[in-house]
């Protein structure tokens, strides 16, 4: 058992077979990749209350494997969160309630210049309440001294900086402010939340700030989040959103943040997972690939949903994302419906959209890569330039009395003149021409 210098360069392990990393939203990135070092051979057990973004990535895509304890030990109560502006009465009533029923407070700021500043505020508040600081610059001996007096009981309240995150187990504490909050980050939050209540008593936490500081966007969030999950066992559901709010960089790397920006979060995403599902299947077996790709369509037709339709941006947004997921003719049409119950009758370029989407699949199951129509016909590329009945595709060609030919890259050629409406009923009745002919293979 060890801090992180277990890690370092100079220490070699004579037969390490298991490795367990509490806390390990502590250790940074170059201890990671140390850590991956010595993962060919060794089993490898993380601990957090709160997994930082990268890590409940790496989670979510499978490239790590997952377990979530959400039951709470037995009589546990969950802590009571306030978020508001440093209000002297609200504080003191809070202070002297614990004091009252026996316990101790815990009073936490951002840095050290600020403790002298706030136990200045705490005796103004609290006069009669005996309080001690401690913080990271303290000689080890003087900290020692004040923990344990601390925890003798011969103080009330507890000025400290961050130091009190993590590794301290006293149920006398039930009571926590923090000054300044939003200069803390969502984990370091929730580590500091999980200070109190550690007893059969309630806990209460107050999240403050000064009263004339306007909070930034990214601050509110963190503290709206941390009011918003306050049961017992919300560390997962609260690193989900630190996930959203923070993004989750570069999965590979010392790098904070890498490819993710430049490709965007959904491909991406997409490209992970390809990479997990390969690797897990076997070398050379293209699993992803094959599950993923996505035919190319060009009919010249508007297809989207008008902004004068469903005039909210993240409803819009959230309804591509569902038509990009439908997954038979059945739930497209179940779509169709909704959109019309919701948002009264479907304009011409959702219905555009909707058969699009239908194309997709089709295409995907007569193994077509490619689909472009013109006023003068419709040009259609098999993927990987090859087709799974070639015997079948000829007949089928033979019957067609040159409209459609094979042109010499082996695409197929069709010459019809078509106006933009007519495209996409055209290229419906084509592609299930072509998938009775693939079925006719598998048949056989």
């Amino acid at each position: 058992m060890g801090t992180h210098a277990l890690l370092a360069k100079s220490i070699e392990f004579a037969d390490l077979g298991l490795l367990i990393v509490d806390e390990e939203q502590h250790f940074g990135v170059s201890h990671k990749e140390r850590l991956k070092a010595m993962k060919a051979d060794v089993h490898v057990l993380t601990l957090t209350a709160t997994p930082i973004p990268r890590t409940l990535q790496l989670a979510l895509t499978g490239v790590r494997e997952m377990s979530v304890i959400a039951t709470p030990p037995v009589d546990r109560l969950a802590v009571r969160t306030f978020i508001m502006p440093f209000d002297s009465v609200v504080i003191r009533e809070a202070l002297q309630r614990e004091r009252f029923r026996g316990g101790q407070v815990f009073c936490v700021v951002p840095r050290i210049e600020d403790l002298q500043r706030m136990s200045d505020r705490l005796k103004e508040i609290v006069p009669e309440a005996r309080t001690v600081q401690a913080h990271g610059r303290l000689a080890p001996t003087e900290l020692e001294r004040v923990m344990t007096e601390f925890g003798d009981g011969k103080y009330d309240i507890l000025l400290s900086t961050n130091i009190v995150e993590s590794g301290l187990d006293m149920p006398s504490v039930n009571t926590l402010v923090i000054y300044r909050a939003d200069m803390f980050g969502l984990g370091q939050l929730y580590q500091l939340r999980g200070r109190v209540g550690r007893g059969k008593q309630r806990g209460y936490a107050y999240l403050t700030w000064p009263a004339n500081h306007r909070l930034s966007v990214a601050a509110e969030k963190r503290l709206t989040v941390m009011q918003t999950l306050d049961a017992l066992g919300a560390g997962f559901t609260l690193a989900s959103h630190d996930l959203d709010i923070r993004g989750a960089g570069n999965l590979l790397g010392d790098e904070q943040s890498g490819h993710i920006r430049e490709v965007g979060i959904e491909l991406y995403q997409q490209m992970l997972e390809d990479a997990v599902a390969d690797i897990r299947a076997g070398e050379g077996k293209r699993v992803g690939q094959e599950r993923d790709w996505t035919p190319n369509i060009s009919l010249g037709l508007p297809v989207l949903i008008p902004e004068e339709y469903v005039r909210d941006l993240p409803v819009r947004l959230g309804l591509y994302r569902r038509i990009g997921g439908l997954a038979s003719d059945q739930e497209t049409d179940a779509m169709a419906a909704e959109l019309v119950d919701r948002f009264g009758k479907l304009p011409e370029e959702v219905e555009n959209l909707l058969g699009v989407m239908s194309l997709k699949r089709a295409c995907r199951e007569a193994g077509v890569e490619k689909l472009e129509a013109g006023p003068k016909g419709m040009v259609i590329t098999f993927r990987g330039n090859a087709f799974s009945n070639p015997a079948g595709l000829v007949r089928w060609l033979s019957s067609k009395s040159g409209v459609v030919r094979l042109r010499p890259d082996h695409k197929l050629a069709i010459s019809r003149e078509m106006d933009v409406m007519a495209r996409l009923k055209f290229a419906r009745d084509t592609l299930k021409s072509l998938d009775q002919i693939v079925r006719q293979a598998k048949a056989a």
